[in-house]
C-alpha cells in the first residue's frame, strides 16, 4: 500500500492493515532514523554548528600594476633620491623571547645625513639638555661610534650582527641606511618575481577589521654560488607605494623586518615618516618619526669624518 507523506507531515490519519492509526506510526525504515537523531542530538546539544566568519576584503579603493610596473617605480625612486637630512625621533625596544624580557627606552631626538652609494651618519641627542647621546658615521663597510657620557669609542664592520642588552651597541649603519633608502634592482645581477597577497588593515568606510590586497616583489640575487632570496618589499595597492620591506640572508632567515607608514611630500617627492625597523637575531628595534626632511641636499665628504677624541678608550665591534 502506499505511505501517505502527507499524513506523516502534518499528523493526520492513515489506513493500516484495514484500521485507521495516528500519525506517529512509521515503517522500519524511519523508525531507524528518528533513533539515530535522538542518540545524537544529547552529543551536540541542537541541530547546527557554529565557525568564525573569515575577515572582509577591504572596500579601499585598490589600483593595479605589473611586475615590470613596480620594478620601474623602485628605479626611479632610488635613481631620484640620492641624500637625504632628517631630523627624527627615535625610540628603541631590545628583547623577546630570547632574552626573556623587553626594555623600552625614552624617545631621543636625532640628526641623520644619508648619501649614496652607502655614506651615513646619525648624531642622538639627550631629551631637553639636548647634550649627545652617541654620534656614529660610516662610508660603507667600516663604521664608526662615539658614545660621550661613557667615554667610548667602537670601530667594527657595518653589517656584523651583535646582540646586547644596550641599543647603542646593536646600532649599525647598513641597517638604517637599507630601511631609509630602498635600493634599486639590479637587472644584472637579480630577479623581481611578482606576488599577490594581502595584509591585515582597518577598513577606512567600516572602521573594522578587514583584509586588503597587496603586491610584493620578491628580489632574488645572485651571490657567485647560486641564487637566493636576498629582499621582499610590499606595495600597498591604494598607493602603490613600499609599505613593508623583508631583507634575508642566504639561508632564507630573515635578517631585517622594516615598515613604513604614513607618506607625505617633500621636494616634490613622497617619503613615509613612520618607519619601524625590527631585527629578529638581535631582538631589537628601532622607530623612526621624521619631522624635518630635504631630499638631494649638498652634503660634503668631512661631514662623514669621526675621529677619535683625545682620551676616548677604543674597541672594536
Amino acid at each position: 500500500m502506499r505511505r501517505n507523506n502527507e499524513g506523516l507531515a502534518d499528523g493526520g490519519p492513515y489506513l493500516r492493515n484495514g484500521r485507521r492509526t495516528k500519525g506517529v506510526m512509521m515503517d522500519g525504515s524511519w523508525c531507524s532514523r528518528i533513533l539515530l537523531l535522538i542518540a545524537v542530538v544529547p552529543l551536540g546539544g541542537c541541530f547546527s554548528r557554529s565557525r568564525p566568519v573569515a575577515l572582509r576584503t577591504s572596500t579601499a579603493q585598490l589600483q593595479t600594476a605589473t611586475g615590470k610596473d613596480l620594478i620601474e617605480r623602485i628605479n626611479a625612486e632610488a635613481t631620484e633620491i640620492q641624500t637625504l637630512k632628517a631630523t627624527v625621533g627615535i625610540t628603541a625596544s631590545v628583547g623577546g623571547s630570547k632574552l626573556g624580557k623587553i626594555t623600552e627606552y625614552q624617545e631621543i631626538r636625532s640628526y641623520i645625513l644619508a648619501r649614496k652609494p652607502a655614506s651615513l651618519r646619525m648624531i642622538g641627542l639627550f631629551p631637553i639638555l639636548q647634550n649627545q647621546v652617541f654620534d656614529m658615521v660610516s662610508s660603507g663597510q667600516e663604521f664608526k661610534l662615539w658614545i660621550p657620557f661613557r667615554n667610548q669609542f667602537f670601530a667594527g664592520n657595518s653589517d656584523e650582527a651583535r646582540s646586547s642588552m644596550q641599543p647603542r651597541g646593536n646600532l649599525r649603519p647598513q641597517v638604517i641606511f637599507d630601511a631609509l633608502l630602498v635600493q634599486a634592482i639590479d637587472p644584472q645581477n637579480e630577479l623581481a618575481v611578482l606576488e599577490g597577497g594581502e595584509h591585515e588593515v582597518i577598513d577606512p568606510g567600516e572602521r573594522k577589521l578587514a583584509l586588503q590586497p597587496d603586491y610584493t616583489l620578491n628580489i632574488i640575487k645572485q651571490n657567485g654560488r647560486g641564487w637566493y632570496l636576498s629582499r621582499k618589499v610590499v606595495f600597498d595597492r591604494t598607493d602603490l607605494r613600499p609599505h613593508q620591506q623583508l631583507f634575508y640572508d642566504e639561508h632564507g632567515s630573515i635578517v631585517t623586518d622594516v615598515h613604513y607608514d604614513e607618506y607625505r611630500e617633500f621636494n616634490g617627492m613622497f617619503f613615509p615618516t613612520n618607519i619601524q625597523i625590527w631585527r629578529p637575531r638581535e631582538e631589537y628595534s628601532i622607530k623612526l618619526v621624521v619631522t624635518k626632511l630635504t631630499i638631494n641636499g649638498p652634503i660634503m665628504d668631512d661631514q662623514f669624518v669621526l675621529k677619535l677624541p683625545s682620551g676616548a678608550g677604543l674597541a672594536s665591534r
